[in-house]
């Protein structure tokens, strides 16, 4: 028969770093909040650029789109 007893540290009760999963997963969170904002902000530029036909209005539109929303998620 299969022998089922717990050999590994995890199986123990290793301990944990829970502050360092935290910091982690903060980290995470943030990484995906501000690439989702840089994502949409230059979704948005790139489409106001091609209708409106200007780099610069486009330009200085994705600058106040990634200030507004850092605002509001910070």
């Amino acid at each position: 028969m299969a022998d089922h007893t717990p050999t590994g540290p995890v199986e123990l009760g290793a301990k944990m770093d829970y502050a360092e999963h935290d910091r982690t997963y903060a980290g995470f969170l943030m990484l995906a909040k501000y690439g989702s904002l840089f994502c949409g902000a230059i979704l948005l530029a790139m489409a106001f650029g091609f209708f409106a036909g200007g780099f610069f209005s486009a330009t200085i539109l994705f600058i106040l789109i990634l200030a507004a929303g850092a605002f509001i998620l910070r």
